[in-house]
């Protein structure tokens, strides 16, 4: 069975779940329709480009 990788799952409801759960989208508050991804990726994704920019400028 192939795996389709252009859906998307949801962190949220996937957290502490032996199993992914697919993402509501647009029936989901945190999903931004805009970007057409959830915001807590777009959190995540800023948060690690922040701590890289903060270790950078230590070396």
């Amino acid at each position: 069975m192939a795996v389709q990788k252009d859906i998307p799952f949801c962190p949220l409801l996937s957290a502490g779940t032996d199993m992914d759960k697919v993402c509501m989208q647009d029936s989901c508050a945190w999903y931004l329709r805009k970007f057409k991804i959830c915001s807590v990726y777009m959190m995540a994704h800023e948060a690690a480009m922040n701590v890289q920019a903060k270790q950078a400028k230590k070396q």
